[in-house]
């Protein structure tokens, strides 16, 4: 049973609801707290190393799956493998959120390494949310990996969102778009605020045929935080890609950014565009004339920005 703590990050980063139907595998201070499978989609433990092996059917239609992360012990360290295995024209949504509580002096930290097999015209939207609390000095630290592979028309979409408490962070994502048609999209929200630190890495391999691939990411980084997007695709066949990050920066934070496209065929499209700047005073101001303070204003501005 979980205890009210994790039972309210649970709420945070999961998205589930009390009656939530649907695969599920709940993972609390490194070991498993709950599990439920459905007839398409079965989860298994490991035998070999920590972690889950996750079975969506062929042709399953609009399922979901459930497996939120929650840490409270203080000064754990827990890293887990999972393995998706998608078949082939299935329909799934994926939510794999993250929340560690940490009241210590001593670092808590999850590293969540996720291996993807998409199978031929299956569509996957995968959603991750961190999150950390806790007035202790021990950092709360997320590393996440995702890794990815999709076969001919498969379809996947990578919603990641980071919102406050999380002290460092290194994100890694790498796709390999390898069948034809294959589409992959990522839409990065992060928020930073204090010292924190956040690094999102990543690599997008384009080698089918007429593949495509969108990566949005938007940030707001506060008072001494620091950020760095390092996002790199590269096209090896006639294809499309477009890479976008867009930043606001407050106070003394610091946002680099560093987009990389890199084409190996003739018939390869690949766009990128990076944008760092601060809250125009302007905008402030009209949302002032409707009767909110400054600082409500800003925070609107902010939760527009990130929606």
């Amino acid at each position: 049973m979980l205890n009210d703590i994790q039972k309210h990050i649970l709420e945070v980063v999961s998205g589930m609801a009390a009656d939530a139907s649907g695969a599920i595998n709940i993972r609390a201070d490194g070991k498993k707290a709950y599990r439920s499978n459905t007839p398409n989609v079965q989860i298994e433990s490991k035998t070999d190393k920590d972690g889950i092996d996750i079975f969506v059917k062929p042709h399953t239609t609009s399922d979901h799956v459930y497996i939120p992360v929650v840490i409270t012990e203080e000064g754990l360290h827990d890293t887990v493998y999972n393995d998706f295995y998608i078949g082939e024209g299935a329909v799934v949504t994926i939510n794999a959120g993250c929340g560690i509580h940490n009241c210590s002096g001593c670092d808590s930290e999850h590293e969540g390494i996720h291996t993807f097999h998409v199978g031929k015209n299956a569509q996957v939207t995968y959603s991750e949310i961190h999150y950390g609390e806790g007035e202790g000095e021990g950092k709360r630290i997320l590393n996440p990996q995702t890794i990815l592979y999709l076969e001919e028309g498969a379809k996947v979409t990578l919603e990641t969102t980071q919102i406050r408490g999380v002290d460092d962070t290194k994100r890694y994502t790498k796709a390999v778009l390898m069948g034809d048609h294959a589409e992959f999209t990522v839409q990065e929200k992060l928020l930073t605020h204090g010292n924190q630190k956040a690094e999102s890495e990543m690599d997008v391999v384009l080698d089918g045929k007429d593949c495509r691939t969108q990566v949005i990411s938007r940030s707001v980084a506060q008072d001494e935080s620091t950020q760095i997007f390092y996002p790199r695709v590269v096209g090896n066949n006639a294809c499309f890609g477009h890479v976008q990050c867009d930043s606001i920066i407050m106070g003394k934070a610091k946002v680099r950014s560093i987009p990389e496209i890199s084409c190996n065929h003739v018939d390869a499209s690949l766009v990128h565009e990076a944008a760092i700047g601060k809250i125009a005073g302007d905008q402030i101001l009209k949302l002032q004339t409707l009767g909110l303070s400054y600082e409500e204003a800003e925070e609107k501005i902010l939760e527009g920005f990130l929606r």
